[in-house]
């Protein structure tokens, strides 16, 4: 439903522009919104008029005129001034106020389309009955784009949004919990997953910059029909949840980029404790060894497995490196300066972090 603070805005302009007093009421002759102090009819000549067959009446020289609503009754207008000018700039008013409530509704009924289409919790054949009656093109590419929120209350994300990318140019903002915002892209013919790496950065960065928020995005694959948000949806949320267990220091996060992470995110918990038991049998696991290993390794494998560009970064000597790298190896049994092993030892550390996940999730 309109809300009264927009019909109130509305008639408000107009009315400073045309001079001209005006009022919106409810059929009960509430007033909902008006540009003047002073009662322009009596409340009972209201509700007769909204009761009456006729859509407009003049009594005095206030005009009355009904606001439809598919045909119903909604609102009553009156208009208070000059005959012929009053009752143009009432006509216009209705116009206006119409106009208004079908694209509220529209709006309203895209929302409720797309919650449902992202959901899976609509037949096939009504997608595209709805999607015609909406006139929302059903063929062309779009991509979900999904903005994490950390206060659930605030709608500030929501708002920006709407704001950068407006349902004329094909894109839909809409949510489906109170945690996160969707945005449904429309892409034009052979834009890329790069352009769409742009548009979710800028996310971030506007984010940030205009209302100090911090948030995570990801976003699925691109799909060609309507009927395949839903799967592009799912697999936004995935990255979004596989980059929060591995990618932490990424803001960004895209499905089709993942890599070994979204395989290890679809194992069982007990075939990850097997794996790190044969691993590590008895040994020292990741998890136990302290955070400057840890970071020496992280950076030794940003670097390639290359000891003098790590030390160098690390401000360490390159014996010293060394002698760091070796005492992993007598605790793990691990030697990361071999390819097979850092292999091994990385994808234990997102095994164990995968763990961790499950475990806080379970809990």
């Amino acid at each position: 439903m309109i809300s009264g603070q927009t019909i109130k805005g509305s008639i408000e302009e107009l009315g400073a522009i045309t001079k001209v007093d005006l009022c919106v009421m409810d059929l009960n002759g509430e007033v909902i919104a008006t540009t003047t102090d002073r009662d322009l009819l009596d409340i009972s000549i209201i509700i007769s008029f909204a009761n009456s067959p006729v859509d407009s009446q003049v009594i005095g020289d206030v005009h009355l005129f009904k606001i439809l609503d598919e045909g119903e009754p909604l609102y009553v207008l009156l208009a208070k001034g000059d005959s012929e000018h009053a009752y143009m700039v009432g006509k216009i008013g209705v116009s206006q106020l119409q106009n208004l409530i079908v694209a509220y509704k529209e709006r309203y009924d895209r929302n409720n389309f797309f919650q449902n289409l992202l959901l899976d919790n609509m037949l096939l054949i009504d997608v595209y009955n709805r999607a015609r009656k909406l006139k929302i093109e059903t063929s062309v590419p779009r991509v979900i784009i999904l903005v994490e929120i950390k206060h659930s209350q605030d709608n500030t994300a929501q708002e920006l949004l709407s704001g950068m990318f407006a349902p004329h140019s094909g894109d839909y903002v809409t949510a489906v919990d109170e945690n996160s915002v969707i945005l449904i892209k429309t892409l034009s013919k052979g834009q890329s997953y790069e352009e769409v790496a742009q548009i979710a950065t800028t996310i971030v960065d506007m984010m940030n910059t205009e209302a100090m928020l911090s948030v995570r995005v990801s976003y699925g694959t691109i799909v060609e029909e309507i009927k395949d948000l839903s799967k592009s949806y799912k697999e936004a949320k995935m990255a979004l949840e596989v980059g929060k267990i591995f990618y932490a220091e990424k803001r960004v996060n895209a499905y089709n980029t993942l890599g070994i992470g979204r395989l290890i995110y679809q194992l069982p918990e007990s075939l990850c404790k097997i794996f790190i038991d044969e691993i590590f049998g008895g040994k020292e696991v990741p998890d136990d060894l302290d955070e400057e290993t840890l970071n020496t390794i992280a950076k030794f494998f940003e670097n390639n497995l290359n000891v003098s560009e790590t030390s160098r970064q690390l401000f360490v000597h390159r014996n010293t490196l060394v002698y760091r790298i070796e005492k992993l190896e007598k605790s793990s049994g691990l030697d990361v300066r071999k390819f097979d092993d850092a292999l091994t030892f990385k994808i234990a550390l997102m095994v164990i972090n995968y763990m961790k996940y499950l475990d806080n999730k379970n809990n």
